[in-house]
């Protein structure tokens, strides 16, 4: 995570930009480890600030009032030593808007004048040797549809880096995918299609290119917004489990409380929390193992603003 955003004072101005949510609630549950790759590669605090120009698609990260100035090639080599080092970690969240670490709409001074086409030399750098690894930008997790989505990949991707730890194998990955099913059916039902087409014919292939292939469309497919119409369609697909279960006033209820999350009259929470009640009541194996009804800690309220 930048250093900046846990409160150190490490930006060019000798301020920080400490985001609360990230420190007070998501970190009772994470590890962070605090990175500001400006001070890394020997940059003061404070210190003149940098810019991007140049070439949006290959910028340049030169001082504002010193253009003699360039740490591009010392900030790519940064990010590209910090990529060797994420083989355990699940994320990484970047400072929005800095020549950097900004991940999106980086500003970009061109001969032109200036666009916001630029991504952060370093966050370039991470990206491009770990393109699984979940990473977003705070300013972007105030929006509540993209923060549950950054979370639900950040606890996705370390559920793999379990698996992978624990040795990969056929019996292990198809559990794995069993077990995310709802999942990523909510984000794209075309990707879990895919994904079980690569996990179809499993005997005398190479376990760890398949592997491979399966990470590069899991991670993309989570990464995709889910409609509250996708979302619906999952949570009538688990409601079937109960079908046989329940009575016709429970399946009414149910329906009904799918139908009010569908209007927006209701956040997600409370179709899930009802489902999970009915299947306290009337446990079922296979939806038990579900990840999509149980992604993260309640405690994180995610599903409340959805």
């Amino acid at each position: 995570m930048s250093s900046c955003l846990l409160g150190n004072p490490v930006r060019y101005d000798g301020n920080h930009t400490r985001y609360n949510w990230l420190v007070d609630s998501l970190g009772r549950f994470v590890d962070f480890i605090p990175l500001c790759p400006e001070v890394a590669i020997g940059l003061g605090v404070p210190r003149n600030p940098v810019q991007l120009t140049g070439d949006p698609a290959q910028p340049r990260v030169q001082g504002v009032t010193e253009p003699e100035l360039d740490v591009t090639d010392a900030l790519w080599m940064q990010g590209q030593k910090v990529a060797g080092s994420l083989d355990r970690v699940a994320g990484y969240v970047f400072k929005s808007r800095s020549p950097s670490c900004g991940l999106f709409r980086v500003k970009v001074r061109t001969p032109g004048g200036v666009v916001r086409k630029g991504r952060g030399v370093y966050a370039a750098a991470i990206l491009e040797a770990c393109p699984a690894l979940p990473a977003e930008e705070e300013g972007r997790l105030n929006d509540a549809v993209l923060r549950e989505n950054f979370v639900s990949r950040l606890y996705a991707y370390q559920r793999w880096l379990m698996l992978r730890d624990a040795g990969l194998g056929a019996e292990r990955l198809l559990d794995f995918h069993m077990r995310h099913k709802y999942l990523v059916m909510a984000h794209s039902q075309a990707a879990y299609q895919r994904l079980g087409r690569l996990l179809s014919q499993l005997k005398g292939v190479d376990i760890d290119a398949v592997a491979r292939s399966y990470l590069d469309e899991f991670i993309p497919a989570l990464a995709r917004r889910v409609s509250p119409g996708r979302h619906g369609n999952v949570l009538q697909h688990i409601m079937g489990y109960l079908k046989r279960r329940i009575g016709p006033d429970d399946k009414a209820e149910l329906v009904s409380v799918i139908d009010a999350y569908r209007r927006g009259h209701v956040p997600l929470v409370v179709p899930v929390t009802l489902l999970r009640h009915h299947f306290r009541r009337n446990p079922d194996e296979y939806i038990g193992m579900q990840w999509y009804l149980w992604p993260y800690p309640d405690e994180l309220g995610l599903r409340n603003l959805l």
